[in-house]
């Protein structure tokens, strides 16, 4: 260790990492090394295991321990935060032990778009199996999830790719030989940088053919007994058992032969559409054809997803949903399987509400996440930015710890993905080759300083600025002309929509930037940039990295740029500053980087004139804080973490609980039964949908019909109790003769075949109202849209038209004010509803009428009716189904329902999804005098 140096040196600078069992194959060309695996046995069991299966106490620190106590969602949030300076170490602890009452099947099933593997195929072999480049951190954690030491038992489910005959994949890439000329070439000053515009980003290998895009009309047939062939193989595979899905028309379900024609098609949609918009970015407008078939080919994709998970699922089984190609999974396995375990994970940035407004699907896109219990992004604002979604677009109360949907929690949380910086380390050092590499590259560039940048050929990569930038730096800065070299490595994109820039407009932009920079700065002696438009191989991307003097990453967005933490691993001993973009959800993670915005050019080329000049304590200092960080926040880390804190919510907010739906065989046979019946029906939300303006709820035709049929029968007695007022309930229902009604939550009633209203609140003192006025009308002149609803006995402020975040944070102060105030000297209550606050009477609610309804119904006094059926949707309804559970009826005769969904937490025994449901079941009632097609519709699920 050099005592002028404040960091320790090479071999005990740093803690010793202790690879793990995927961490080395020395002879596999990957992009990145966290796709390479190990021999077994280089960690012991526990190291790698979720929990430790020795003993069954839990400890004080435990997740279950930790959250016991929380108050809120918030609250547990914090408890759990990664954020948090104190937070408690994670347990190895059996989750079956953990969390007895969950009933977990101790396996894993993973849900990811494609498996970490590229197939080929010729019919009556074997299959040409080899790694996948591009999201290796994610693969790896699916490697470490299948490890023999850890307690879970994973499988992992994705999609076979796009399968190629084996004769069309590219020769296999292998580390080039000492000495040979490819070795010598690879990353030499004097090989022929691509300067025109014929240069794309292709491997230069001449052995790897550039893939032309399939035709429409061919295909590849393969055959059950080749599928069965694959199937066998993934099984064996060393990352884990994997299941593939088999992605073709629904036409071909259920032939041995199928015909796999215009692969890319599964694409389109997520690549086209949702990866462009999440990156902010925008097509120009079309007449929408080709949209709706990418649309209709993400559902049915989907849809087969959910087919290949429910083959292999058992109760108690986690399934854990990746990315956005799969963002309607989670609805489509929550509808199956209501008590299923789900959490997601989305990998790309989630953009603000104001761009994914603009998505023609972004309702469905957002409820198909949320049938998720958990969902996971990579920095806090994206989890805000989907939180906000969920508020403006759908109309959900969302907080930063989660989402209140159809009646339940799904937690929303933030999960900074890493790598696996022990295998990193492992394969970046102690290499021969690699150390050969690095000296050739220092005498190739000697008297040099060396930027390095390595991207993906993408729009979002930023790789225009970053020349842009460079561009400007060599021209504010002329003394490091010829002292200074970038050397760009981009390989070919992965995103359909890139792929398919058929003018190559990005490439040649690139190229010409190289060109105009060269020409500029260069000369005979001196090439400012060195562009190679190709793969690395994995000794010469560490050798790159080890290198470098500093590292530059300019994403205009990004999700996790692993090639970050990668430098920071291979910069152990050089100590190179990280330039990194703050569009980059890696900014977030390493605070100690210098941040930049690759929009602004001038900022970056004096960012990178910093690095260069920056004492070399002040770099030991940023890349001491740097390495702590990737060497603790690793993939291991990461997917521990996710896993303990779904745990943990699934047990505090017990998101299993489901509500059954109506059985409605039963409701009629009880029904036909009963010869004294009352019915008690919510209007708002339960015979007419929600809508923004109050005004515009009316009842259609159909409604009108079903209810007078029903009230027409002399054994129904059959109430609406609403909280609207008289008239309006007058206007749209009071010519119904036989109809009860009761406004503002019971404090005005009209009884069947009578016109007149019965105020049965006459006699309380209102002078709370002017009080309550003032408050109202002074949030409504702050708050644009929302407007103040007068009715007889309550008053009602509503923010429906308003903003949502904003209206819903003006109502929590709104109503702060009003229990500070007028709820301490006046005998009321301030009810938060939906997109409203009502100020009324505290003896006024449905329950109070229920009970009353129930007590007076019959021939004599207090005879209780034979069959009660009452419907709702909202937090004032809880108190009718909560009246009805404390008389002494049989509770098999009282039929309490919930309009919304199955998982909302609710006193009700039974539920409907919507308003179209209730009217659906009615009308069933309603056709009980002709048997035979009553029957018959119970018998077909109506």
């Amino acid at each position: 260790m050099s005592a002028a140096s404040p960091f320790p040196a090479a071999g005990d600078s740093y803690p010793v990492l202790q690879a793990s069992p995927s961490a080395a194959n020395d002879a596999a060309i990957v992009e990145s090394p966290q796709q390479v695996n190990a021999a077994p046995g280089q960690q012991q069991a526990n190291q790698t295991s979720y929990f430790d299966s020795s003993g069954t106490e839990a400890p004080a620190d435990s997740p279950t321990r930790i959250a016991s106590g929380s108050r809120s969602s918030a609250d547990l949030l914090r408890r759990l935060s990664l954020v948090d300076g104190d937070r408690p170490t994670l347990p190895y602890l059996d989750p079956q032990v953990e969390y007895p009452a969950l009933n977990l099947s101790g396996r894993i099933i993973s849900a990811t778009f494609c498996i970490p593997h590229t197939l080929g195929f010729r019919s009556g072999h074997d299959w040409d199996i080899r790694p996948r480049r591009g999201t290796s951190a994610l693969f790896d954690s699916f490697t470490h999830l299948s490890e023999p030491g850890t307690v879970w038992d994973h499988t992992l489910v994705g999609w076979t790719g796009e399968i190629k005959p084996s004769d069309e994949l590219p020769s296999r890439p292998q580390s080039p030989a000492e000495g040979s000329s490819s070795s010598k070439n690879s990353l030499n000053k004097t090989a022929p940088v691509p300067l025109n515009n014929l240069s794309a980003p292709v491997p230069v290998d001449g052995s790897i053919r550039p893939s032309a895009p399939q035709p429409h009309g061919e295909g590849i047939r393969v055959s059950k007994a080749d599928r069965e062939c694959l199937e066998k193989q993934l099984r064996r595979d060393k990352s884990g058992k994997i299941v593939p899905v088999w992605l073709m028309d629904q036409s071909e379900d259920d032939k041995d032969d199928v015909v796999l024609k215009d692969q890319g098609r599964w694409r389109r949609y997520a690549e086209h559409e949702i990866y462009t918009l999440f990156h902010y970015k925008q097509h120009e407008p079309t007449d929408g054809r080709a949209e709706r078939r990418w649309w209709r080919d993400y559902c049915q994709m989907n849809q087969m997803f959910a087919d290949r998970v429910l083959e292999i699922y058992k109760p108690g089984d986690i399934v854990w949903v990746h990315d956005y190609h799969l963002l309607l999974l989670p609805s489509i396995l929550r509808q199956r399987l209501p008590h299923i375990y789900l959490g997601f994970f989305l990998h790309v940035p989630f953009p603000s509400s104001e761009f994914l407004r603009c998505l023609s699907r972004r309702k469905e896109i957002l409820t198909g996440v949320l049938g998720a219990n958990m969902i996971g992004f990579q920095t806090f604002s994206y989890s805000r930015h989907f939180s906000s979604c969920c508020t403006r677009i759908l109309g959900f109360d969302a907080v930063s710890a989660g989402v209140d949907a159809y009646g339940a929690h799904i937690a929303v949380d933030v999960f900074p993905i890493g790598i696996d910086a022990a295998a990193c380390a492992k394969l970046a050092y102690g290499n021969r080759v690699i150390e050969d590499k690095i000296q050739r590259i220092r005498a190739q560039y000697a008297g040099q300083k060396i930027i390095v940048g390595r991207d993906r050929l993408d729009t979002v990569r930023g790789v225009a600025q970053k020349l842009q930038a460079f561009e400007k730096f060599l021209e504010r800065h002329p003394e490091w002309r010829g002292k200074v070299v970038l050397i760009q490595v981009t390989s070919p994109t992965s995103i359909e929509e890139e792929k398919e820039d058929g003018g190559h407009k990005m490439a040649n932009k690139i190229s010409n930037l190289v060109a105009k920079i060269n020409g500029l700065y260069g000369g005979l002696e001196y090439t400012p940039v060195f562009h190679f438009p190709q793969y690395l191989s994995q000794d010469e991307y560490f050798a790159l990295l080890r290198v470098a003097d500093v590292g530059l990453i300019t994403s205009v967005r990004d999700g996790m740029n692993t090639t970050s933490l990668e430098y920071v691993v291979c910069q152990r001993d050089n100590h190179g500053p990280l330039i990194l973009s703050e569009f980059s959800g890696t900014a977030g993670s390493l605070t100690s980087a210098m941040h930049i915005n690759p929009w602004d050019l001038i900022g970056v080329a004096e960012a990178i004139n910093q690095a260069l000049t920056m004492a070399a304590e002040e770099k030991a200092n940023q890349q001491r804080m740097s390495y702590r960080h990737v060497t603790t926040n690793t993939v291991q880390l990461w997917q521990k973490t996710y896993l303990a804190r779904l745990l943990a919510n699934l047990a505090s907010f017990n998101q299993s609980f489901s509500t059954p739906p109506l059985d409605r065989a039963l409701l009629l046979t009880r029904y036909r039964l009963a010869k004294k019946r009352l019915f008690m029906f919510d209007y708002d939300g339960t015979l007419t949908p929600i809508v923004k303006d109050p005004q515009a709820a009316i009842p259609t035709d159909r409604v009108i019909r079903t209810i007078k049929t029903l009230a027409q029968d002399k054994r129904n007695a059959v109430w609406i109790i609403s909280g609207r007022d008289q008239a309006f309930l007058d206007e749209w229902m009071g010519h119904i003769s036989e109809l009860g009604l009761s406004a503002e939550h019971g404090s005005f009633i009209r009884h069947p075949e009578t016109d007149g209203w019965e105020n049965l609140t006459e006699k309380v003192d209102m002078g709370w109202q002017k009080e309550v006025m003032e408050v109202f009308q002074h949030y409504t002149e702050k708050t644009q849209g929302s407007f103040i609803e007068r009715k007889r006995i309550a008053l009602t402020w509503h923010y429906r038209r308003s903003d949502p975040e904003y209206g819903a944070f003006q109502a929590r102060e709104c109503k702060k004010h009003l229990e500070n105030t007028v709820g301490k000297k006046w005998d009321v209550e301030v009810m938060s509803g939906k997109a409203n606050l009502e100020v009324r009477p505290t003896f006024v609610n449905k329950g109070e009428i229920a009970k009353s309804l129930v007590a007076s119904y019959g021939g004599g006094k207090g005879e209780p009716p034979e069959f009660i059926l009452c419907l709702g949707d909202d937090n004032t309804d809880e108190d009718m189904f909560r009246a009805l559970r404390a008389t002494k009826l049989p509770q098999e005769n009282v039929f309490s329902v919930t309009v919304g969904a199955s998982s909302k937490q609710t006193l009700a025994s039974w539920h409907l999804l919507e308003p179209a449901d209730v009217i659906a079941s009615v009308a069933l009632l309603n056709g009980n005098g002709n048997g035979s097609n009553v029957d018959a519709a119970v018998a077909a699920g109506y």
